[in-house]
């Protein structure tokens, strides 16, 4: 298969690494158009998380490919960057590649494993590749078939149970550093999908003060009305929010950093040596490293995040070896299809033809038998149809077996089959 992956994430790069490669979500349409422009390149996907950033692309070329694709990462975004970027990124070709995409959409390859924002994001991933027209046949079945694969999973394994997205194992991780979150005032910087849904569970969790800020006053609204009490809050208020909360989860899109040290410095002033517990769940990160060094302030990132919970997700890990069965089944039934498509226009030229003949041959014939009623041309007709279906039948069925099986000799076959019959076949 001409199928490539090729990126980073949390197992081969750090934060400070994948936070410059991250592509603005309004920026994405751009960047696949721009993709699917290298010569080399005939379809292309960008999957984006706070884990990873990876393209599945299908190539016309491997070598020639996987250089574009490297150029493109290291240039688009950033001109050059002053590391060694090949030194974070794998490269996953054919089977490979798809495994690992069914690995990524069922949750095994997540930071917390069977995390359930994934899926969404495979789903994000596939529409933002739709909408640049940057996905052919070949990505749009991949995708579907991933996507089929993680609802699998999670349907007929535990691998979603427990602690079941990133927004809630930071709140377990706020949970064993207090204690009980009764009483607690609480800081959610971001009204996204991860920030309304930290928001929520604070609130179940019996936080007394659950204060949320963004850019968008109305969204804002919008979490503080769906969680049933609270505060909504605007960028000019960051300080005082700051001062009167003891925990801060921050999730926001922004590319630069939300919390600086000087910002969080003039909160502290007022806090009277009151400790201040921030969780930094966005990448590219809303905190800056520094803010960790001042007194009193404990700071967690992403990264830091998956150490302190991987211990809770033991339910999770004894599905894994169902999970690995699933994606089994839907990588072999993926090849099968992969495979099968060299023979696909031959099969239809050769059915296309006999049907032509078909059709030509039977109106011959009911102009030649002018007395013939409506119930006779019917029988003939269907007789007809059956005779062409029975007669390629075989040929059809054993072709497409060859290329499921060997993909080469199924080819030799489809050029004989195209010799033999004349066949039109469009180029693919």
């Amino acid at each position: 298969m001409p199928l490539v992956c090729l990126g980073l994430s949390h197992n081969t790069a750090p934060i400070e690494v994948r936070e410059r490669h991250v592509f603005p979500a309004e920026r994405m349409s751009e960047a696949l158009i721009a993709l699917h422009d290298y010569g080399a390149v005939r379809e292309a996907l960008m999957l984006q998380t706070c884990g990873r950033l990876e393209i599945y692309a299908e190539l016309d070329d491997y070598e020639t490919g996987v250089e574009q694709l490297k150029s493109f990462l290291q240039h688009f975004r950033h001109g050059s960057v002053a590391y060694d970027l090949e030194s974070y990124l794998y490269t996953l070709l054919g089977r490979e590649a798809v495994e690992h995409l069914f690995r990524v959409s069922t949750g095994l390859d997540s930071m917390l494993i069977g995390e359930a924002e994934i899926l969404g994001q495979v789903k994000e991933a596939y529409a933002a590749a739709r909408e640049a027209n940057s996905a052919g046949e070949v990505l749009h079945k991949l995708l579907r078939e991933a996507m089929s694969a993680g609802k699998a999973a999670r349907t007929q394994t535990r691998i979603g149970e427990e602690s079941p997205s990133v927004a809630t194992a930071a709140i377990e991780l706020a949970k064993r550093r207090f204690g009980s979150l009764e009483g607690r005032g609480v800081l959610v910087i971001g009204a996204g999908k991860m920030g309304g849904a930290a928001a929520k569970r604070f609130r179940r969790e019996g936080a007394s003060n659950v204060a949320v800020l963004s850019r968008t006053l109305e969204r804002t609204r919008e979490v503080i009305a769906q969680i049933g009490a609270g505060e909504a809050l605007e960028p000019g208020e960051l300080v005082n929010a700051l001062t009167a909360a003891d925990i801060v989860i921050t999730s926001t899109g922004a590319t630069h950093f939300v919390l600086t040290p000087e910002i969080v410095a003039e909160a502290l002033q007022a806090r009277s040596g009151r400790p201040l517990f921030i969780i930094d769940i966005a990448v590219p990160r809303d905190a800056h490293p520094a803010v960790g060094e001042l007194p009193g302030v404990m700071l967690v990132d992403i990264d830091g995040l998956k150490s302190h919970v991987d211990e809770k997700l033991e339910v999770r890990r004894e599905a894994v070896p169902h999970v690995e069965e699933i994606i089994g089944e839907y990588v072999d039934r993926f090849r099968r299809w992969y495979k099968s498509r060299a023979t696909v226009p031959v099969i239809a030229s050769l059915t296309q033809k006999a049907e032509t003949i078909r059709a030509a041959e039977l109106e011959r014939l009911f102009a030649r038998l002018p007395e013939l009623g409506e119930r006779e041309k019917m029988l003939m007709t269907g007789a007809s149809l059956t005779i062409i279906s029975k007669l390629l039948h075989t040929v059809i069925t054993k072709l497409r077996e060859k290329a499921a099986e060997e993909s080469s000799e199924a080819i030799t076959h489809a050029k004989l089959l195209q010799e033999l019959f004349d066949l039109d076949v469009a180029d693919r």
